[in-house]
């Protein structure tokens, strides 16, 4: 499972460095500016994919080994958000040139527009690192109810198998007692039958001596 996660983490890193180069879009030429901008967007929902199996692995971790794991999402999630806030930027930046060159308007209402957008774009990628808090909070309220369920199981299994050698040794109590009570029985039986005997045998002396004596 980690080693699948590892090679994500490989091609990842592959596409940020491809997706850093957003930087070098102002000293492109026109041509490659486009290109580069197109390469960019379509490397970023490969990344945001690649983030969505991360995840996914992470899930699969066991709870005693997923920590790791989870601040190092976090991490890539972060680095994440600030690629996409930087290729808006470049592209906003791009759009403009574009649209100025166009118009023709070089002027103060295009730099004002720039600044418009890139202020709503600031406050979209606030709202954003907002949810992703949000979503990272219920991921680990999650993992912690998840460890929490697996112990309670554990817990469960101990208190039944406790359980279970109670009603052995039950069974084996009174299985002994059976046992002690047949022996007792058995005892008494016998201490009966000496005593019928003995009696038995008083009364023969007896019953001897008397026909002894009338004989004489």
């Amino acid at each position: 499972m980690s080693s699948d996660f590892e090679g994500y983490e490989q091609d990842f890193a592959v596409l940020t460095a491809e997706i850093n180069k957003i930087a070098r879009v102002p000293r492109l030429p026109p041509d490659e500016k486009k290109q580069m901008v197109a390469n960019v967007e379509k490397q970023l929902e490969e990344a945001k994919e690649l983030l969505e199996q991360m995840d996914l692995e992470v899930r699969e971790i066991p709870p005693q080994s997923r920590g790791m794991y989870s601040n190092r999402m976090r991490s890539y999630k972060q680095e994440m958000g600030k690629l996409e806030t930087d290729f808006k930027r470049s592209r906003i930046a791009y759009s403009d040139e574009v649209r100025n060159e166009l118009l023709g308007d070089d002027g103060n209402s295009s730099e004002n527009q720039r600044a418009h957008l890139l202020d709503n774009t600031e406050r979209l990628e606030r709202s954003s690192r907002r949810l992703e808090a949000g979503y990272q909070i219920a991921v680990e309220t999650e993992q912690i109810g998840q460890e929490m369920l697996e112990n309670l199981s554990h817990d469960r299994e101990k208190i039944q198998r406790a359980r279970e050698r109670l009603r052995e040794t039950d069974a084996n109590l009174g299985k002994s007692s059976r046992v002690l009570t047949g022996m007792l029985r058995r005892i008494i039986q016998n201490r009966i039958l000496v005593v019928i005997l003995a009696i038995i045998l008083v009364i023969t002396i007896l019953t001897a001596i008397t026909f002894s004596v009338r004989r004489h």
